[in-house]
């Protein structure tokens, strides 16, 4: 919990599903020395009395100034403007760090007008909740979960260090320092794709037909992140344009193999398309990867060819 020796204090802007998480999951990591900033007044309230933040503020303008490290929890539209607005309120030698989903829309603006003397270590939390406010913030989410570090040739090793341990300390498992490019090219892939599906698959639906009354475990593990903060996704699928499309075309080219497969009644080939190399082991690890496994348990993955995996 400490910076050079000294009590780390730390800022924590946006307390809604993510950053309210940070807030929670700090505290059980032993950092005692955290504040809050949200524009609503209930959430700030809330946090105070959840006991995640010491003290929460309207405005950031002051209390940023003696902050060691800043959590910029906020939509992506934002993060440019709060650099702009607060170059003159960071103290020297501070971190800057974010939760954003999509890294090329502003990193090289940032870049560009960030003071020197302060690090904005850009990272990614692969995990949430498909709801919005502190009301359904936990840090339960992040045990186990995958941690984002996007390294730019400004950031210095004890700084994308201390982000590495923070995210160890917040329960995350898997941590990968990656390039903003590949960053925003996985991600089209990895999130934002699954969420298109999720959001198709839910509006193709035939009004009033009672659809819940007739679903399995199947629609709600395909659907589960359907029900999206609508503003923020809207942002992360336009600031993301050319590398979900590219997702959404392969999958495109892929939904229409089989399309075709069922249209020609072609049993052999549809039997290739669904069992394929490639899904066995991209299935697999995204189970494994998906589970934090304890050593006195065994986690079996049952492949679509009936072989079994175990962890």
């Amino acid at each position: 919990t400490t910076k050079g020796g000294e009590i780390m204090k730390i800022v924590i802007v946006g307390l809604g599903v993510i950053g309210g998480g940070y807030a929670m999951a700090l505290k059980d990591s032993g950092y005692t020395d955290v504040y809050g900033v949200d524009k609503d007044v209930e959430t700030l309230k809330k946090a105070k009395a959840l006991g995640i933040i010491k003290e929460g503020y309207k405005n950031e303008n002051e209390i940023i100034k003696s902050a060691d490290l800043i959590v910029l929890a906020i939509y992506p539209n934002l993060v440019k403007n709060f650099i702009i607005n607060n170059k003159e309120n960071f103290k020297s030698g501070v971190i800057i760090t974010d939760v954003t989903g999509i890294k090329q829309l502003f990193i090289n603006e940032i870049a560009k007008i960030l003071p020197k003397e302060v690090d904005f270590i850009f990272a990614h939390p692969m995990a949430g909740r498909e709801k919005k406010g502190i009301d359904y913030a936990t840090n339960k989410v992040f045990k186990g979960a995958n941690f984002l570090i996007t390294v730019t040739d400004k950031n210095k090793d004890e700084n994308l260090n201390l982000i590495e341990e923070l995210a160890y300390k917040m329960g995350f498992k898997h941590i990968k320092k990656i390039s903003p490019k590949y960053h925003d090219e996985i991600i089209s892939f990895t999130s934002q794709l699954p969420h298109v599906l999720a959001v198709a698959l839910i509006n193709s639906d035939i009004d009033g037909r009672n659809t819940g009354e007739f679903i399995g475990d199947s629609y709600r593990d395909l659907t589960r992140i359907a029900n999206i903060n609508e503003s923020l996704w809207s942002q992360l699928f336009l600031g993301n344009k050319n590398n979900l499309l590219k997702s959404m075309k392969a999958f495109e080219v892929e939904f229409n193999k089989i399309l075709k497969c069922i249209e020609d009644e072609e049993d052999e080939k549809l039997l290739r398309w669904v069992y394929h190399e490639h899904n066995q082991e991209t299935l697999a690890a995204a189970w494994i990867n998906g589970y934090e496994v304890e050593k006195e348990k065994q986690y079996e993955v049952i492949l679509c060819n009936g072989q079994s995996l175990k962890t």
